[in-house]
């Protein structure tokens, strides 16, 4: 596919390889890794729902490296090349599969800041909570992690339920695309190619079909704000002022619910899509608060090793991936 090929290139342009890290409960994560270099900070990058690794984050690498950051990219479980036999849909794990793949890696530092954006927002979110002693600082992106399965009936969300949320969100057809581009921009694209259309709709929407849907009703059914973590690490939110897939007011939600250790930033003419609508402005706004050590974390270290992803596998262990050797 053409635009999956070019994005592709345009990681291995900006010196990133691939790996393939298994899992001992069968998983395999797939991940684009940087060069070795220990004067680079290192960031996760997690995806959104609607996109996997390469597709949402190739225009940031070069900036990201520009700025001193070693982006670590993988493919959330049932996205890209990740997959896995587990019956398990939750974001916690999700998280926990993240993690154990990031220590199975050699060279990667004991801590490190994390990015999500959207769905890619509440695994970032559980990775924080479960593994302190990993997790620098956070940025999270239109990352509705204080929705409630009662905000769909109270109307606070386009949809009304569970299974429209997974018909809009895994479009089919033509029209159910455009209709999801109409509801994550603030200013949808007056024109849209119908080659980009076909090749979204064959990366992205025709694999695992079932196993996504089943991520949704694991990330929606039953929750409640009350249940949610609170997390210690310093947290950058981020939201899109016209977002009409995860409303501001969750952002706000959000903001109070982690209180001083957090900070919300506003962006002014961006929908959910900000990736798209906002890039450079996304960028900046990263890259500044990971780099500024004038932003302090509380330093969770003394809670425990930071390899406590192994637990998540009890009883098995992890070998060392060969990073210099490609996937495919």
């Amino acid at each position: 596919l053409a635009r999956d090929r070019c994005y592709a290139r345009a990681f291995r342009s900006a010196g990133l390889r691939q790996a393939a890290v298994p899992l001992p409960d069968g998983a395999v994560v797939h991940f684009w890794l940087p060069r070795p270099d220990p004067a680079l900070h290192p960031v996760l990058l997690l995806h959104g729902f609607g996109a996997n690794a390469t597709w949402q984050w190739a225009p940031f690498l070069r900036p990201l490296l520009a700025a001193g950051l070693a982006p670590f990219v993988p493919d959330l479980v049932f996205f890209g090349n990740s997959a896995s036999p587990a019956a398990d849909r939750s974001p916690a794990y999700q998280a926990a599969s993240v993690a154990a793949a990031m220590a199975a890696l050699p060279g990667v530092p004991q801590r490190y800041s994390v990015v999500g954006v959207s769905y890619g927002g509440f695994v970032a979110y559980h990775l924080a909570h479960a593994f302190p002693a990993v997790v620098e600082r956070l940025v999270l992106v239109a990352a509705g992690v204080c929705l409630e399965e009662a905000d769909l009936a109270s109307g606070l969300f386009a949809v009304d339920d569970i299974s429209e949320a997974a018909s809009l969100l895994l479009p089919q057809r033509p029209e159910d695309l455009r209709r999801l581009v109409e509801l994550t921009f603030c200013k949808p694209p007056k024109f849209m190619p119908s080659c980009f259309i076909r090749d979204y709709i064959r990366v992205m929407c025709t694999e695992n079909v079932k196993e996504k849907t089943e991520l949704l009703y694991a990330l929606i059914s039953g929750r409640k704000l009350s249940d949610l973590p609170k997390i210690n690490q310093q947290t950058l939110i981020i939201w899109g002022e016209q977002d009409r897939v995860f409303p501001l007011e969750l952002g706000l939600r959000l903001k109070r619910h982690l209180g001083d250790t957090s900070e919300l930033t506003i962006v002014k003419d961006a929908g959910h899509a900000i990736n798209r609508e906002k890039p450079a402005e996304l960028c900046r706004l990263i890259k500044n608060y990971i780099i500024d050590s004038s932003v302090k974390y509380r330093d969770d270290r003394k809670q425990g090793c930071w390899k406590f992803a192994l637990r998540r596998f009890a009883g098995s262990s992890l070998r060392k991936v060969d990073s210099s050797r490609p996937l495919i």
